[in-house]
């Protein structure tokens, strides 16, 4: 599949693409309001990068306990819920006079219900599409998210000049929720990917079968790290220029759609799969450039070039997959994205941080060399491991858990176990 005419021909790919769009439409404008909101109540760059980017500190949270239900549990459903539950979330943070704490109390809360999204997400978009047509289709997602980041950051950045950030909240919240409505007419009911009901313990099981693979182990952590700490770096557009963050934001949405767009479709496989550690590279890169404070334009067109390696992140998800059995497929891709925006968060409290001590500029320069230092080293050491082979896999074919773990839990064990479908991109 290599047209994108026969990839929108796809039954349910059509609406799925446009949910995921006002999706992540939503989670910019909301985003941004409650950066602005709470930096406006604070001034401190950290509370306001961490307010933006908070929920994917719980993220890793959540995939310790929740991540089995990523192919436990039936897709239409955990997305619609997924959804219902940004919703209100986001219109409690729009209450006024909700104290600082209630609002990291919120967003902690954001994180833990999106922990099963993005495997969620990545396995239904696995089921929709054939093998062959899955990286093209994965490409048209990472545009969307980067066209709708670009909106998003426009309209929000319109918006917060017209209207009180509170407002910008609900719009958002209202969003959300017809996404969720979206959802659960555009998609067919399918039955959960593998048996058995979500556990800590097959949560575990399964991680832990995923990180026992060096070349998985590598991939994942090339996912998570270097892009964790450039997204440190975007946490501070705020504190660095607040009249113009929503520029810069853009800036970065447009860069990650060309890169996108040039990786899905016109790079060649094999040229493609040497591409990941140059593209990593070009994504710290830029940011040493604020080491001298550059003015608007000159920052812009800096952001707008180190986003196009997000790219590289095609690449490491194909990667993935090869490495992966398909019965893991949901659960992998939620891993990803679970780590993916623990690592955002990390990162942005790591850069607000760095920024509380010395400077917004100077914190992105620095952040930006350790993404690089990051990068050189998982390179030296993917190269010591390509003796190992795809044939690892997995040791045999992979089992369904035991059916003990179906059956009522032990009182030690029931306060572990999730009996509910509730669960959910910076660049």
């Amino acid at each position: 599949m290599r047209s994108y005419r026969e990839l929108f021909r796809t039954p349910e790919y059509t609406p799925f693409f446009f949910s995921f769009a006002a999706q992540n439409a939503a989670g910019t404008i909301s985003g941004l309001a409650l950066a602005t909101l709470v930096y406006r109540a604070t001034q401190s760059p950290l509370l306001s990068a961490v307010s933006m980017f908070g929920p994917q500190l719980a993220q890793m949270l959540g995939a310790t306990f929740f991540l089995s239900g990523a192919d436990r549990l039936p897709p239409r459903a955990t997305l619609t819920g997924i959804n219902s539950a940004f919703a209100v979330c986001t219109a409690v943070l729009a209450t006024p006079g909700l104290p600082i704490g209630a609002v990291f109390a919120v967003v902690f809360l954001q994180g833990l219900i999106a922990s099963l999204g993005g495997g969620v997400s990545g396995g239904l978009l696995n089921e929709i599409l054939s093998k062959e047509g899955y990286l093209l289709g994965r490409s048209v997602f990472n545009m969307a998210s980067g066209l709708m980041q670009v909106t998003g950051f426009a309209m929000g950045g319109a918006l917060l000049t017209l209207l009180s950030p509170r407002v910008c909240l609900l719009l958002a919240a209202a969003l959300y929720a017809t996404t969720a409505l979206a959802l659960r007419l555009g998609l067919t009911a399918r039955p959960p990917r593998t048996a058995g009901r979500p556990s800590v313990a097959a949560t575990w099981r399964t991680n832990a079968l995923l990180w026992s693979s060096r070349p998985r182990r590598l991939t994942y952590l090339g996912m998570w790290v270097p892009n964790g700490l450039v997204v440190g770096c975007e946490s501070l557009y705020v504190s660095y220029d607040s009249g113009s963050a929503g520029v810069l934001f853009a800036s970065a949405a447009l860069g990650m759609f060309v890169g996108d767009l040039t990786l899905g479709r016109f790079v060649p496989p094999a040229l493609r799969a040497r591409l990941d550690i140059p593209l990593r590279l070009l994504l710290a890169t830029p940011y040493l450039f604020f080491a001298l404070r550059p003015g608007m334009p000159w920052a812009a067109m800096a952001v707008g070039v180190a986003s196009i390696g997000y790219g590289a992140s095609l690449v490491l998800q194909e990667r993935l997959m090869e490495l992966t059995p398909d019965e893991l497929a949901g659960h992998a891709l939620g891993l990803r994205s679970a780590g993916m925006l623990t690592m955002q968060g990390i990162g942005a409290a790591v850069a607000g941080t760095t920024a509380q001590l010395t400077s917004p500029a100077t914190a992105m320069t620095l952040v930006a060399v350790a993404s690089m230092a990051v990068t050189l080293t998982l390179g030296v050491l993917g190269r010591q491991a390509r003796g190992e082979t795809l044939d690892r896999k997995v040791e045999g074919p992979f089992r369904a858990p035991p059916q003990s773990d179906s059956r009522p839990p032990s009182p030690v064990r029931q306060a572990v176990v999730v009996d509910n479908a509730d669960d959910g991109q910076g660049c």
